[in-house]
């Protein structure tokens, strides 16, 4: 439900007054109905806030919140959400959850039991230094007005954009073998972008790309004047764009930056290794995974620069937690070391079925989804270099930053990327800026072509909300931190190509 009615010089908290639920008493009223039970409760607070050429264009906050019933009978487990979250409410959900269990527990794909529902009990509170209720909303209005200020740097700036997305997230997990588990999350994220037009030539360019802006955090991710600068940027980079050579279409180096890392990341490692698109679950709906169950302990994906963990523990990046949706403990383990593919992104549910090591990524969107093998937080490593080194040792290259457009085939082996701004690379030095630029490549062989990787120094957190997966249709935020990484002969083409 929508809620536009504030109080005069509201706090971005602002929150309307809606009735407590006590997840234990929930259980309580269901517990013997089938011989396990969990109850997971989801609440969301999500404010939209943007402006759009300095003046307010969206000013809300949406309330979301019901409770998911999980049963499992005869190694069976079937769900049923509601948002009802009355004794009556929570009872037919039950009962539905039940239903299905047994309906379907002579056809079961695989029999599970509760060792892939631990009882572990524990709390877990996002990283924060300034909550909602630190800032005034006509104040932070204010400073997404100043941010399309420095946007709009030009009159053939035509069209700026300052959003964001505030989620203040509340997860509770309980069962009848003993779990409970409170998670509490404050997400941030934001677009500021500009739009460059001159006759017949239009430009877009934003800071690190439409999505990638995430993290989780208080309000002390926005420092305004680092924001302001970073405006003024990218106004300046879309005014050049207009000008700008299209990008050439030849085999050459390539460097891509963090913010584009991350969409190489997630299309040709987070999702390939979700072990349920490799045991057929996803093939009818978001494609499967071109890596085979025997090729962990096996496969060299890349070179031995190439280090891949999953790490939910990573304070800040957007897909930090502390336990998954069936209570398993996050914790950080490599998918890729040196280069050699040794763990899957399973849950405890796809290890039992594949015998596949994972991790605890078994993840829902909301409460009225069940959860799913799903990425979280997947980092490339630190290397040892620096983008300046790259630069240096490119002959004929090329630069790119800040993903635009993206294809993969259903196995997520072949794909083709479009950025929004890139640099040619001449004799070890930036020359020229070029406007749409791509690449192209397969992932196995593209990732053998790695040749250097960034230090700690330039390692960098993205992360997007709009990950989506399954049926119905789950969208789910994901974290991915990377520094920048020269690959080499990748093939590169402009615009039309």
């Amino acid at each position: 439900m929508e809620h536009s009615t504030q109080p005069s010089n509201p706090r971005l908290a602002f929150r309307p007054n809606y009735p407590e639920f006590d997840i234990h008493q929930g259980l309580s009223w269901i517990a013997n109905e089938a011989d396990w039970i969990g109850l997971r409760f989801v609440q969301e607070h999500t404010h939209n806030r943007s402006v759009r050429n300095q003046h307010p264009d969206q000013n809300s906050i949406k309330l979301e919140r019901g409770v998911m019933v999980e049963a499992m009978v005869e190694g069976q487990i079937a769900y049923a959400g509601t948002s009802d979250i009355s004794k009556q409410g929570i009872r037919e959900a039950s009962r539905r959850a039940v239903h299905l269990a047994k309906a379907s527990a002579d056809i079961k794909v695989f029999g599970f039991s509760t060792q892939q529902r631990p009882p572990n009990r524990g709390r877990f509170v996002g990283p924060r230094l300034h909550g909602l209720d630190s800032l005034a909303l006509s104040e932070f209005t204010g400073k997404l007005i100043e941010a399309c200020r420095h946007l709009q740097a030009s009159d053939k700036i035509v069209n700026v954009i300052a959003e964001t997305v505030l989620v203040e997230s509340h997860h509770q997990y309980i069962s009848t073998s003993g779990a409970d588990i409170d998670q509490q999350f404050l997400l941030v994220s934001g677009n500021f972008s500009a739009t460059a037009k001159d006759g017949a030539a239009i430009q877009r360019r934003s800071l690190n790309g439409p999505v990638a802006n995430c993290s989780q955090s208080g309000l002390e991710y926005f420092d305004f004047e680092a924001l302001f600068s970073d405006c003024e940027r990218v106004a300046q980079q879309a005014l050049e764009l207009l000008y700008a050579e299209n990008c050439p279409c030849e085999t050459l180096d390539l460097i891509l930056a963090s913010d584009q890392m991350l969409l190489q990341i997630h299309e040709s490692i987070g999702h390939p290794l979700e072990l349920d698109r490799i045991l057929g679950d996803e093939r009818n709906y978001a494609g499967w995974s071109f890596i085979k169950p025997q090729d962990f302990g096996h496969l060299r994906y890349g070179t031995d620069l190439m280090n891949v963990s999953f790490d939910p523990s990573l304070s800040g990046e957007f897909a930090c937690y502390g336990f998954d949706d069936c209570g398993n403990p996050a914790t950080r383990e490599y998918l890729i070391k040196n280069g050699l593919l040794v763990r899957g992104l399973g849950s405890l549910e796809s290890q039992a079925r594949s015998g596949i090591p994972g991790v605890a990524n078994f993840r829902a969107s909301g409460w009225n989804r069940a959860p799913v093998d799903r990425m979280a937080n997947i980092n490339l490593e630190p290397g040892s270099s620096n983008l300046d080194a790259m630069v240096a040792a490119v002959t004929r290259g090329v630069y790119m930053e800040s993903n635009i457009s993206w294809s993969i085939d259903d196995y997520r082996n072949k794909f083709q990327f479009g950025c929004e701004y890139a640099r040619l690379i001449e004799d070890g030095r930036f020359t020229k800026v070029l406007k749409n630029p791509n690449y192209r490549g397969v992932t196995v062989p593209f990732w053998n072509s790695l040749k250097m990787v960034g230090g700690p120094d330039e390692f960098r957190q993205f992360g997007t909300a709009y990950c989506g997966k399954g049926e119905p249709n789950q969208m789910i935020r994901v974290g991915h931190a990377s520094p920048p990484c020269l690959f080499t002969q990748v093939e590169v083409f402009g615009g039309g190509q």
